[in-house]
Parts: C-alpha cells; structure tokens; sequence
C-alpha cells in the first residue's frame, strides 16, 4: 500500500473483513432469540436466556482483551508460552467462577431475592448457565489464537472461524428446535456452547503454522522482561474495562426486574439488543482499524477520521431505518417472532437507542487514538463513567417515575454513552495534538 496516501476503499478492504466476523456474531443474537420465541413459553424462556447470557457475558469479561494483548505481545517462544500460561490461568478463574454461582444456595440468593425473577424463570435460567459453562473459558482460548493469526496479517482466517461458529450454532439451534423437546432457553445456550468451542478448536488449527513460526524465533533481549507482573500490569486495565463494560448486563437485570411489566421489559430486552447489536459491530470492529492507521503519518490520519465520520452515520442510519415503519413490525414480529403485545414494548426502547451504533463508533475511535499513544487509563474511567451513569439514570427511572423497565434500561444505555464519549473528549484531544 502506498504510505503517502489512503484511500477509503483501502480502508474499508482492510476493515471489512473485521465488520464480518462482528455481524456473523450479531447474526447470533436474533436468531437464537427468533427461535426462542417460536418455542412454548416463549416470554419465560426469552427471559431466562436473556438473564443467563447477561451473567456468562460479564464471567467472560476478564478474557476479552486477550485478543489484543496476544496481538501486542507475543513475539517469539518466550512470549508465547508466558501469555498463554496467563491465558489459561485466567480461564480457570473465571471457569471456577462460574461454577461457584451455579451453586443452588448463591444462585438462588443472586436470582430471586437481589435480582427479584420469578421461581419459573430462575430455574431456567440454572439450567440454561449450566450449559454455557463451557462458553467463557473457549472464548479465552479462542482469542489468543485470534490475536495470533491477527499478528501473523491472517485476519482472513479469523473470519473462516467465525462462519464455522455461526454455521455450527444455526445447526445446533435448528436441529434442537425441530427434534428435541428443550426448552428455548435451553436451545439457545446448547447453541451458544457448541458454535464457540468449536470456534476454538478451529483458531487452534488454523493458528498452527503462525504459532510454530513464532515459537521458532530466538528470544529477543528486548522481551527477555516480559514477566507474569508485567503482562498483569498490562492487562489489567483492559480486562477492568472489559469487566465494567459488560457488568453492565446484571446490574440492567437487577433493576429491570424490579421495574413496572418486568416480565415483558427481560423478555424483550435480548431482542433489541441484539438488533442494535448489528449495529453496534460498526463500532466494534473499528477499534483495530484505528489503531493500525493511527500508526501512520498525518494525512493517513485524516483518512481514517472521515471514514470513521462516515462510518458512525451509517450505524445510526441503519438502526433508524429498523425503528421506522414497515421495517420494526416486519424485524420484530415477522422475523424475531414476538407477538404484537411484547412488539409494542420494544418499538419506545428502539427509538431511543437510534444514536448509540453512531456514538459507538466514536468511542472506538477515541479510544483507538488512546490505544495508539499507549495512554489507555481514560479509557477504563470512560467505561467507569458510563456503567455509574446506566445505574444511576435505571435506578431513577424506575424507581421515581416507575417507567416501564425496558425503555428505562434504553434510555440508562444512551446517557451513560454520551457521558463516556463526554468525558473522552479532553484526553483524546490532549493526545492528537502530540
């Protein structure tokens, strides 16, 4: 590529395939929600999952960021085998961790007496965290394998890894639909575990020749000081960030089921989220981009700054179109499946969220320029920021004004993102003038 120029169709080869492998997971979350609400009763079930998932989303958070410090570190034997012995601590935890809630005595206290859900929906719910048990510990696992193939220019593979996920999930979730008699809960955390470990096993496999390449190189002296307490040191900021990020999914249930029509607010509270989620992946698979073109000379930068513009329009724009008439009772009704009634307490929350894949992509910028300069601490505040404020706003709202949880857990998301993307805006600023 030509250093003294950037255009945004090189940009977006290069960014295309990671928006990919996003919206082939955001494919996930409507499905499996689509076939859940197909199934026998589906209002309990979509409740129970949406639950489950919150919970094994935020014992996954440590490991998220694995991604990234594999990329960042790992640069030969020694490297690899002391953040791969990290790694697979780290995935021990947070197994552990896990299987200590899933005991009977804490997940009862956890479910019905801070959280508030029915007895019915709680035993789903066990259940349906039982399966996933397997999920955040192949989720570690996969990400170091992925940051390695991202290292090694591989990205490509990383994407054939996320069509085996997918194609294994819809298989799974397709095959349990039409001949078992699981509960949907249920169907969709089989689906979840089984698309996700062998996501895993398939990164391993198409990883081998970049580890083999990797674990060959001599050890550089300028590595020779990458401790256990320096990769700590490194990581821990992200994972806390991470952890903040996704918390942020109990502590909506919490208050979400204390709210006014708590049992139609869990029910379709996945079901939005997963459509925003769509595009949502505008943003997230932004990140990386940043950061590798933030790398270059000025004009490279400028190039990135207005695709990023363009980009943050187009994720608003999308989920505008989604909110609009036909398009919200054909993706709510006709595809996810919900009866008109639980469709009407999605159409207010939709609405509200139209700005938050556009702001999304803004944080990822500001946080690619952050990442860039190696002056990642706002970032943690941000995200401490944004989780206090989506407490704050939920905690009023449905205790002051007794709005209906759903649209509460709506309107907490998008002032906790503006106040994020506030908050960034002076260390942001600070670091582009370097």
């Amino acid at each position: 590529m030509n250093q003294n120029s950037l255009s945004q169709k090189e940009i977006f080869k290069f960014w295309s395939p990671l928006l990919l492998t996003w919206l082939m997971m955001a494919f996930e979350g409507p499905f499996l929600t689509a076939i859940i609400a197909r199934l026998t009763d589906s209002t309990f079930n979509l409740a129970a999952y949406g639950v489950a998932y919150s919970f094994a989303l935020i014992i996954e958070a440590p490991v998220i960021m694995i991604m990234t410090a594999s990329t960042a570190l790992i640069e030969d034997a020694h490297t690899f085998n002391r953040l791969r012995n990290f790694t697979y601590s780290l995935n021990i935890l947070i197994t552990v961790a896990m299987a200590l809630l899933l005991v009977p005595a804490i997940f009862n206290f956890i479910m019905m007496d801070l959280i508030g859900l029915e007895l019915k929906v709680t035993r789903l719910t066990h259940i349906a965290l039982l399966i996933l048990l397997p999920w955040p510990g192949a989720i570690g696992y996969r990400r170091f394998y992925q940051g390695i193939l991202i290292r090694s220019h591989q990205t490509r593979k990383v994407a054939y890894g996320t069509v085996i996920r997918v194609t294994s999930m819809t298989l799974t979730a397709v095959v349990l639909y039409a001949f078992s008699s699981f509960q949907g809960a249920y169907v969709g955390a089989f689906a979840l575990s089984v698309g996700v470990v062998l996501e895993a096993l398939t990164a391993r496999i198409m990883a081998h020749s970049a580890t083999q390449n990797i674990r060959n190189k001599s050890t550089k002296i300028s590595t020779q000081s990458l401790t256990y307490r320096r990769i700590t040191a490194f990581y821990y900021p992200l994972a806390l960030t991470s952890f903040l990020g996704l918390g942020v999914h109990p502590l909506v249930t919490f208050f979400v089921g204390q709210s006014r029509n708590s049992l139609e607010s869990l029910a379709v509270l996945p079901v939005v989220n997963a459509i925003v989620f769509v595009f949502r992946a505008f943003g997230l698979s932004f990140q990386e981009v940043g950061v590798t073109y933030l790398k270059m000379q000025e004009p490279q930068k400028r190039a990135i700054a207005k695709f990023a513009r363009n980009l943050a329009i187009s994720a608003s724009t999308g989920l505008l179109i989604i909110a609009s008439p036909p398009a919200f009772s054909w993706w709510y009704e006709t595809v996810s499946g919900l009866s008109p009634e639980l469709a009407a307490f999605a159409r207010i929350p939709t609405l509200v969220l139209i700005l938050l894949p556009g702001l999304s992509v803004i944080l990822s910028w500001q946080r690619s320029i952050l990442v860039a300069t190696q002056h990642t601490k706002p970032i943690t505040m941000a995200t401490l920021i944004e989780v206090c404020t989506i407490a704050v706003v939920l905690f009023v709202l449905v205790n002051s004004f007794d709005l209906v949880g759903a649209t509460a857990a709506a309107t907490a998301f998008l002032t906790g993102r503006i106040l994020a993307n506030s908050y960034m805006l002076k260390p942001v600023s600070l670091q582009s003038e370097k």
